[in-house]
């Protein structure tokens, strides 16, 4: 295949990257998105496999037949609460790609055009350096969120005293050694550099709390793709650069808009003291002698089916439970009887960004029954029932209250406004930030405990 026919499909592969991640933005267009983003892969990949430069197609054949039989198996066996965990994993497979790419190079420079060992050039060094490091970064990094997200660790933040000093003197340092590694080409400090690189990464995501999650995976992706870009340059790979940089790009922005919208410092998620300043302790001191309101399925068919509006707050427990199709057909049951069913959304809600508009698109909820945060808050003052199933954190009154809260200042959904709360829920347990949720003592607040994809199946049954 020539070069300007390589370079002009790998344009339209680019152009179908960038319809993709449009198509994404929206869940009415995100089937679309998905259709061109696998279009463009494919250009890509038979692209890059017409190359003269190709000396091997059995290798290739061979890591394609694994990677696709292992990615296969994945996507048939994965449930949804797993998503987060798994894209954590998934970038960190991308952040080591990218050292063993950088590895190669400098190991073998002559077999990627950049030089001979000894005598690289200079742009090149500069280019694997910071692909190495950011790499690295995100590999350690995306273990330490898989493992909190898996539940092998604890999901509540690790401090120590003098996180943050340590951490900016390590970045500092890590800037020095890609500017001593690219004058000197020194194998010590290559080695130097993907150590601290790799330390960097595991101390910038121990401290992070579970509430601050969803924000962590969007910054993830973020490093996933600059790493993906450092490896374009590295190949001299025009379409690698591009993905890489709107990957790393759209990924920031994300997180950026998750940070505003959370009334956060996007400095800190980067520093890796998201969410953890001034010493914060998990709020709320125990249940102690306080009491709760608990009721029956009945009890809350009754409710919902006296309401003249609804708003359907889901959460993370309804992911575990696997109840949005019951969920669902119990809106479907209010809407018939004249009740005003609306989906409340928190950016943070679930594991990761989008997690609860995945989930009730896979149930076929409309789309116009679904809001973002700013878009409904206002109406819990005047909605007759606030149904909260599997929410916690982003219902939890504390942020609003509670200034020693690791949750402070965290815009929440407001559901306590609303005449009634039917709290869906398995236990008392605080949520995976470890904070105390308030609101479950509020006069208005009555818990359904029980699994909630049965607890909805039940009120079905009691409406019909």
């Amino acid at each position: 295949m020539s070069e300007s026919l390589s370079a002009l499909l790998y344009l339209v592969a680019a152009i179908c990257f960038i319809m993709a991640l449009r198509g994404l933005s929206s869940p009415e267009t995100a089937r679309g998105g998905n259709i061109f983003g696998i279009v463009g892969m494919v250009i890509a990949i038979l692209t890059t496999l017409a190359s003269p430069e190709v000396v091997s197609y059995w290798l290739i054949v061979i890591g394609i037949v694994i990677g696709g039989a292992v990615g296969a198996y994945i996507a048939r066996q994965i449930q949804m609460t797993a998503l987060p965990q798994l894209v954590a994993a998934f970038h960190s497979l991308v952040g080591l790609a990218a050292v063993c790419v950088a590895a190669a190079a400098f190991a073998a420079p002559e077999a990627y055009g950049i030089g001979i060992r000894g005598a690289i050039h200079p742009a090149s060094l500069v280019e694997m350096a910071i692909g190495l490091t950011i790499g690295a970064i995100t590999f350690t990094g995306s273990i330490v969120a898989f493992a909190k997200l898996q539940g092998l660790v604890s999901g509540r933040p690790l401090t120590f005293a003098g996180q943050h000093p340590i951490n900016l003197a390590l970045g500092i340092l890590l800037i020095a050694l890609i500017v001593l590694f690219v004058m000197t080409e020194s194998s010590g400090l290559f080695l130097l550099l993907v150590l601290l690189s790799l330390a960097f990464g595991f101390l910038l995501i121990v401290p992070i709390g579970g509430a601050d999650m969803p924000v962590v995976i969007s910054m993830l992706n973020s490093y996933s793709g600059w790493a993906a870009c450092g490896i374009g340059f590295t190949l001299s790979n025009s379409l690698l650069i591009i993905t890489g940089a709107l990957v790393g790009s759209s990924g920031a922005i994300l997180s950026y808009i998750m940070c505003k919208g959370m009334n956060r410092s996007i400095i800190n998620v980067i520093l890796g003291g998201f969410g953890t300043e001034g010493g914060a302790a998990p709020a709320g001191a125990g249940a102690g002698d306080r009491l709760v309101k608990s009721g029956s399925a009945e009890d809350a068919a009754f409710i919902l089916k006296n309401a003249g509006s609804v708003i359907i707050v889901p959460g993370y427990g309804m992911a575990v439970a696997q109840a949005q199709h019951a969920l669902r057909e119990m809106a479907d049951i209010l809407k018939k009887d004249g009740v005003k069913v609306s989906y409340a959304i928190h950016p943070v809600a679930g594991r990761m960004p989008g997690h609860m508009n995945v989930l009730l698109a896979e149930a076929n909820v409309p789309y116009d029954e679904v809001f973002e945060l700013d878009e409904i808050n206002r109406d819990f003052a005047s909605t007759d029932v606030a149904f909260v199933i599997g929410a916690n954190d982003v219902t939890n009154p504390a942020a609003k209250t509670d200034p020693t809260s690791p949750i402070y200042g965290m815009p929440i959904l407001d559901v306590e406004r609303a005449k009634t709360v039917l709290f869906v829920k398995r236990s008392m347990a605080s949520g995976y930030a470890g904070v105390e949720n308030e609101l479950f003592y509020r006069d208005n607040t009555m818990m359904l405990f029980g699994d909630a994809k049965k607890m909805c199946e039940e009120i079905v049954k009691a409406l019909e």
